[in-house]
């Protein structure tokens, strides 16, 4: 089945569109990328999706109109990545607004499924993380499904890393069953450090290329150690963190330091790193994806965090770094069109594994 699937991370980029021929089921299944590219939002749509997922207060009318908006901008960028090569299934993880998984648990992604499957004639899934909340999860991470299949070893203690906005680990020990994955966010990956790069650079510049500008600043050891005092950091897993804990209030605490620009880069790409090698303290292999691997400064301060650790790059098992959460969308959505469930409830907390996502037929 030719599955398209479709995100926005928490740094509002752009959409992420995978195409991608998906055959079999659960351990056996085998995916085929097909095609994939990212499709940039407007400058207008993603001030307006920042502004949402920052202010502590929004019109509901702002969200409704936003939750039409962005599908419309999802179906459009289906078109233009999949062209004539039309999916069968689409599954549309959409772009996350507000997301808590301690109690009282809620979480809000819009890009309405609905808009999109009338304007791609195609049957599409989405909102997925509510039906992992409904039975005592919290909705994240939803990686490890597609992680355990793909990097699991009969004798290799593997960890899966994804350094998008928020970077999450999937810890598979060497010869597990499913229920004993264990995955949860361990803190900031990039939407610190690219929220102080549009800020120093007055919106010219959305990341920190390389590494380059954080590399030339100094690490200021007394506010890295504040910031490592954070509880969440301690916190058993399952966990989950996001815009909620590292969005604007965070940035602009850091900003009152008054830091030079390069020291405060450099302190947080260190935080990033830091808080990642704390929470793996040990695996044979690590496999790193998302945003994150092109920051060359970020990778070699994590490495020297974990060493005689073997780092990987999703590359090396012939999956796009870039790529890999917009495919385990169409994965999660394969699974749900075949009625089967993809949360691994020891990654999640749920009391159960559950069928993910609503569906929405295009006919």
């Amino acid at each position: 089945m030719r599955v398209a699937g479709l995100i926005s991370g928490t740094s509002a980029d752009g959409i992420d569109v995978a195409l991608v021929e998906i055959s079999g089921r659960g351990a056996r299944a085998r995916l085929g990328v097909q095609k994939f590219a990212t499709v940039p939002y407007s400058r207008a749509l993603r001030r307006r999706i920042l502004e949402a997922s920052n202010a502590k207060s929004i019109a509901v009318a702002e969200i409704s109109a936003l939750n039409f908006a962005i599908g419309e901008a999802f179906a459009a960028a289906v078109a233009k990545v999949c062209g004539k090569r039309t999916p069968a299934l689409i599954g549309s993880h959409g772009q996350t607004i507000f997301h808590q998984g301690l109690a009282p648990a809620s979480t809000l992604q819009i890009g309405e499924p609905a808009v999109i499957a009338a304007r791609s004639g195609v049957t599409t899934i989405g909102d997925f993380r509510v039906a992992d909340m409904a039975v005592g999860g919290q909705g994240a991470p939803l990686a490890p499904f597609f992680d355990f299949l793909l990097y699991r070893h009969p004798s290799r203690k593997r960890v899966a890393l994804n350094i998008g906005g928020i970077a999450n680990i999937t810890v598979i020990p060497a010869s597990a069953r499913a229920d004993q994955v264990i995955a949860f966010d361990t803190g900031p990956g990039n939407m610190v450090i690219d929220a102080l790069i549009e800020r120093f650079s007055g919106g010219k510049r959305k990341y920190d290329r390389g590494g380059v500008w954080a590399s030339r600043g100094r690490v200021d050891s007394a506010l890295l150690a504040e910031l490592m005092r954070d509880r969440y950091y301690a916190r058993r897993p399952p966990k989950t963190s996001g815009r909620e804990q590292y969005g604007r209030e965070f940035v602009e605490a850091l900003l009152s330091r008054g830091l030079a620009k390069g020291d405060l880069l450099a302190t947080v790409t260190a935080l990033t790193a830091r808080t990642i090698a704390q929470a793996i303290k040990h695996c044979d292999d690590l496999v790193v994806s998302g945003g994150g691997v092109h920051n060359e400064f970020l990778m070699q301060l994590l490495k020297a965090e974990l060493p005689g650790v073997r780092v990987l790059r999703a590359e090396d098992f012939d999956l796009s770094g870039d790529a890999k959460e917009a495919v385990l969308f169409a994965l999660l959505a394969y699974e749900t069109f075949h009625r089967r469930p993809s949360n691994i409830p020891s990654a999640t907390g749920a009391k159960r594994p559950a069928i993910l996502g609503k569906i929405c037929y295009a006919k």
